[in-house]
């Protein structure tokens, strides 16, 4: 029985069978130690220099790939720093916000890290709505992008851009304030989350209708690696997807009554 259960020969083939080509901007949440042990690897900084090697390899030059550093900062009431404040989102999302090749943006919420050509438009000025216009999520629509999650299900947080965007109900923009810092730069800044009322538990998210409607619609690429499994779903779809959904049922993205 092999000691290890991939290696970086599978992380670039299945990157290929989720569909992902040259030129691709990808974005992923990601659990990476669901996939099990990779060959050669040692310590943790293994793990996502692979990924990270066989991603380039695959979406090349013209490509970018794109992690969720979120830290819910102002919505803690903490300080956020966008050059030392840890990412939340796993070991792979930490990593590429270290990483000197990565920019990451000034979101004191909802950051994210990109590597490649679109790298500074996706993170550049970020707007103080985090699911508003101008926001990383429009621009990743604009771009054509496609979500590739390690581990976990279709959906992400694009949704939520996608709620604002179709005016549910349900959600509202809530200003968040706090400290921001950039270097020796530091300020008062506001930040706007769309949320919910916490009041009304059957308003909290639900995704699992929309997982099963992607699929059931043919929007989703399902391939394994190891003991886990990667899905890849385009921007455009997921948004096709919700408001199909939405049609059906008010509380396609919620727990409902």
């Amino acid at each position: 029985m092999s000691a290890f259960d991939y290696s970086k020969k599978d992380i670039a083939s299945a990157f290929r069978e989720t569909g992902i080509r040259e030129g691709a901007s990808v974005f992923t949440h990601s659990n990476v130690g669901f996939f099990g042990k990779l060959e050669g690897a040692k310590i943790p900084q293994d793990y996502y220099d692979a990924f990270k090697k066989e991603m380039l390899g695959v979406i090349g030059e013209q490509g970018t790939w794109v992690m969720p550093t979120f830290t819910y900062s102002f919505c803690w009431g903490h300080e956020f720093d966008i050059d030392n404040t840890p990412s939340t989102c796993g070991l792979l999302s930490e990593m590429m916000r270290k990483d000197s090749d990565a920019a990451r943006s000034g979101d004191a919420n909802f950051s994210v890290a990109a590597i490649g050509k679109h790298a500074e438009y996706f993170t550049e000025n970020a707007p103080a709505y985090s699911f508003g216009p101008n926001s990383f999520w429009e621009r990743f629509l604009e771009k054509k992008g496609v979500f590739c999650n390690f581990n976990f299900d279709s959906a992400s947080t694009f949704i939520h851009y996608a709620e604002r965007f179709l005016k549910v109900p349900y959600r509202y923009d809530k200003p968040f304030e706090g400290v921001w810092k950039k270097g020796d730069k530091e300020e008062k800044k506001v930040f706007y989350h769309f949320v919910y009322d916490l009041q009304k538990p059957y308003h909290a998210p639900d995704f699992k209708k929309f997982d099963a409607r992607a699929k059931e619609w043919g929007f989703v690429r399902e391939v394994r690696l190891g003991k886990g499994q990667m899905l890849c779903i385009s921007a455009e779809h997921a948004l096709q997807t919700i408001q199909r959904g939405l049609q059906e049922d008010p509380s396609f993205l919620t727990k409902g009554s």
